[in-house]
């Protein structure tokens, strides 16, 4: 499909810089086939159905934004994916000033090498300790990674803390919040366990990828890239039990439901997995395993925005984006979401 096709305007005003406060009162659209609805997430537990399963990413997103010298000159980074206990690749700049072997004073006693250079200013840092020493070092000195269209009006800064990070999560890894996940708050999880329906963990490590434009005209030309997910036996099972017993399957989260259709088969029978995967999502793929997302609403002709076409329908989307943006709704991260029934699924 042409990437044009999933192109809109948004207004700047739209994009939400700050959470809603409290979580709950953010607001939330319901697509379904019989049209949209103007809710609230604090609604969530009587828009559900007793017996529904929701499935919640546990990725901790770590304070990967660095800053810091080299030399004389005030240099600054994002990591992006750990090559081992000790080494980053990193998107940095100025990139001209780390050349290969260049030190990077992070902080007092606190440091990296330069090992390595690549395209699009991407380095490979090799920090002077490794395992739990260095994402210590990080959680101190390290700022919230806030997606470009954030960092773009405001820096990062004490409340992101807290306001970029579930309230679930507990594996450390993500350079990028879940960000579906941001809108649950302990209260309104066990208001929905109440209600009957059930919660089951993954992990997938989401990567600064998620943020990057679709740089091709056509989908079939766009390199998707991999983020590292599990899937526990005890998580297949449960989503696998709640298929066979009619009861329907919630991702919270686009990462969410990209896991769990990397692990389930043709017939939707999700196996255990722990694996990179770089599934790319896009109008006619089949969905196996997924009936319900609860999603935010994402940037124009990005791999996520094909991603809710491809699961609500294209016209249904359209439709949604338009009214959002015409009702005043808050875009992306820090924004609104919508829940979004599959569209081959009968209400």
């Amino acid at each position: 499909m042409k990437v044009a096709a999933f192109d809109f305007s948004l207004p700047p005003d739209r994009i939400a810089t700050r959470p809603a406060s409290p979580r709950e009162t953010a607001r939330l659209l319901r697509v379904t086939a019989g049209g949209l609805a103007d809710r609230r997430i604090g609604d969530l537990p009587g828009l559900l159905r007793p017996g529904d399963l929701l499935v919640l990413n546990d990725t901790k997103v770590l304070p990967a934004r660095l800053s810091g010298r080299i030399g004389a000159a005030a240099v600054e980074g994002n990591l992006l994916a750990a090559l081992d206990d000790r080494s980053w690749t990193a998107l940095v700049r100025p990139a001209r000033r780390f050349r290969i072997g260049a030190t990077v004073e992070l902080a007092q006693g606190f440091a990296a090498q330069v090992v390595a250079r690549g395209e699009n200013g991407q380095v490979t840092l090799r920090f002077d300790r490794g395992g739990t020493a260095l994402m210590a070092a990080l959680e101190r000195f390290g700022a919230m990674p806030l997606p470009p269209y954030i960092a773009r009006l405001r820096p990062p800064d004490a409340a992101d803390r807290a306001d970029y990070q579930s309230v679930f999560a507990a594996r450390i890894g993500a350079v990028a919040a879940p960000t579906a996940s941001l809108h649950l708050t302990r209260e309104l999880l066990a208001q929905m366990a109440a209600a009957g329906v059930g919660q089951t963990l993954v992990t997938l490590h989401v990567g600064a990828g998620t943020f990057l434009p679709v740089k091709a005209e056509d989908t079939a030309d766009h390199r998707m890239h991999a983020e590292w997910g599990e899937v526990s036996a005890q998580s297949a099972a449960a989503i696998n039990r709640a298929r066979a017993e009619g009861r329907r399957v919630v991702a919270v989260g686009t990462t969410a439901l990209r896991l769990i259709e990397s692990a389930a088969a043709p017939d939707g029978v999700v196996s255990p997995f722990a694996a990179w995967t770089d599934i790319f999502i896009t109008p006619g793929y089949r969905f196996r395993a997924v009936d319900v997302l609860l999603t935010n609403f994402h940037l124009p002709r990005s791999t996520l925005v094909m991603l809710v076409a491809a699961f609500a329908g294209h016209e249904a989307i359209k439709a949604a984006y338009a009214h959002a943006i015409a009702a005043g709704y808050r875009f992306y991260s820090y924004g609104d979401a919508c829940l979004l029934e599959r569209a081959d699924v009968s209400d």
